[in-house]
């Protein structure tokens, strides 16, 4: 799967990512609703209570066009993948809403993303993953400078079934 430019798609400086402010309250709210998120991003049980903070670090970005606008939002927490601090990756997510879909923002805003995270912390690996079927999102990934690397076979619970995803990274190397 290759990337594909959309029509209308951004140029780097139309996408910024800035911590929310009380003006989003409205918008971010809507972030939960089956509305803003995508058949891939909505989760029907009660088992996100505890927001991957445990131990780890983890975080939200707005995503916003020059003017402020809200575009959507990107998260991001650590996994571990070994007892020390070194083992120690960043996995991404992103939300957009439905309205700004199709024009390269969740691409753009996940390539900033993991450039901040490997500016500012010193992980070697920044991950995502997506179910299957999420076309629009492996695109973005692709896009964004993450290489697939591979199905997690019925890795998440989603609508009543069990759901494959796939995982994508970026390592400091591939910069």
């Amino acid at each position: 799967m290759s990337p594909e430019p959309a029509s209308g798609q951004l140029t780097p400086d139309d996408v910024v990512l800035r911590e929310s402010t009380p003006d989003d309250t409205l918008v971010l709210d809507t972030f939960s609703s089956h509305e803003v998120r995508s058949e891939h991003d909505y989760y029907d049980d009660d088992d996100l209570g505890d927001g991957h903070r445990g131990a780890s670090r983890s975080g939200s970005r707005v995503i916003s066009d020059a003017a402020g606008a809200v575009l959507g939002r990107v998260t991001f927490h650590q996994v571990a993948y070994g007892p020390n601090r070194r083992s120690l990756a960043w996995r991404i997510g992103v939300t957009v809403l439905p309205e700004h879909r199709g024009r390269g923002v969740g691409a753009r805003a996940q390539r900033i993303l993991a450039d901040e995270l490997f500016a500012t912390t010193d992980a070697w690996r920044v991950e995502a993953d997506t179910e299957v079927d999420n076309v629009a999102e492996r695109r973005a990934l692709l896009a964004a400078g993450f290489r697939e690397e591979g199905v997690l076979r019925g890795a998440r619970w989603r609508a009543g079934a069990r759901r494959d995803a796939v995982m994508f990274s970026r390592t400091r190397s591939d910069a």
